[in-house]
């Protein structure tokens, strides 16, 4: 090697030296922080006060960031036995609680009356099969979720103008009758295999075409936009049933729009709660959510 190529090279050699004292190292990369989960994020049990007495007993999941954060409330269904009722725990749904923590909402899943450990009288019921009052039972589940909302609405680490309703089937139902009030703070509704009446072992669905009336009740007062998604083997509500409420909603007035997923395992009904059901679920939610922000 040419002896000013060999000087060139020390010199770089020695410059480098300089840069870097004995004992440092280079800096590594920034490491991407772990995706906040029901597991992790910063979490309480409240008890939010009703007119009744009995306290919902509400799980409070937080993400990590600056404040005010988006709200999600979750809304949980009803067993068809209702034995199962007071053994019900305050809901966490890790798979829905993720996905919504992961994009900074915080999380609200409030137990209802006449569930677990939240007690009472159970209050949602619709009547007998044969004559059954669909838009009541939904209006007395909305009862709870307003009991949320006007709760969350004065938490300062809220936006109080940023509240989305998210329910799975009595809890989605719900969530559509909380909508036909438009209660202030409420920009949208997720509703998962919203409905009453299904999973009755001798009829599938007590009374369907009252609860196509109900949905129209419903949407002829609601002004907030709506999202239905059901999948193609939910043993509650079949496609036919699900198409006709949500068609009903909106010839009345309603602002919905209709989502056919596909079967999903055995029952689709269970699709809400499955951890490989988000896969499903998830484009289509952030494409509703995404056409809000414009």
């Amino acid at each position: 090697m040419p002896a000013c190529r060999q000087a060139s090279v020390r010199l770089l050699r020695v410059a480098v030296l300089v840069l870097l004292p004995l004992g440092s190292t280079l800096p590594l990369p920034a490491m991407a922080a772990p995706a906040v989960t029901v597991e992790t994020a910063a979490q309480e049990i409240v008890g939010l006060a009703t007119r009744t007495g009995p306290m919902l007993q509400t799980r409070v999941l937080r993400p990590p960031g600056r404040e005010p954060f988006p709200l999600a409330i979750v809304s949980h269904g009803s067993p068809p036995d209702g034995s199962q009722r007071p053994t019900m725990e305050i809901p966490t749904f890790s798979s829905v609680s993720n996905w919504l923590l992961q994009r900074g909402y915080m999380v609200a899943l409030p137990l209802r009356r006449g569930y677990g450990q939240t007690g009472g009288p159970w209050l949602e019921n619709f009547g007998s099969c044969s004559s059954p009052d669909y838009y009541r039972a939904g209006m007395t589940t909305a009862q709870d979720i307003r009991t949320a909302i006007d709760y969350f609405r004065g938490r300062p680490e809220v936006q109080r103008d940023r509240i989305l309703l998210v329910g799975l089937s009595a809890g989605g139902w719900g969530s559509l009758a909380a909508a036909s009030q438009n209660p202030a703070g409420v920009f949208a509704v997720i509703n998962f295999a919203g409905g009453r009446g299904g999973g009755h072992p001798k009829v599938g669905n007590c009374a369907p075409q009252r609860l196509v009336d109900a949905a129209a009740r419903y949407g002829s007062t609601v002004r907030i936009p709506t999202l239905w998604l059901y999948a193609a083997n939910d043993s509650f509500f079949a496609p036919d049933l699900a198409r006709k409420m949500s068609g009903a909603f909106v010839r009345a007035g309603g602002r919905a729009e209709y989502v056919a997923l596909p079967a999903f395992g055995s029952d689709g009904h269970r699709l809400f709660g499955a951890a490989d059901g988000r896969a499903l679920w998830q484009p289509r939610v952030e494409t509703f959510l995404e056409t809000l922000k414009h």
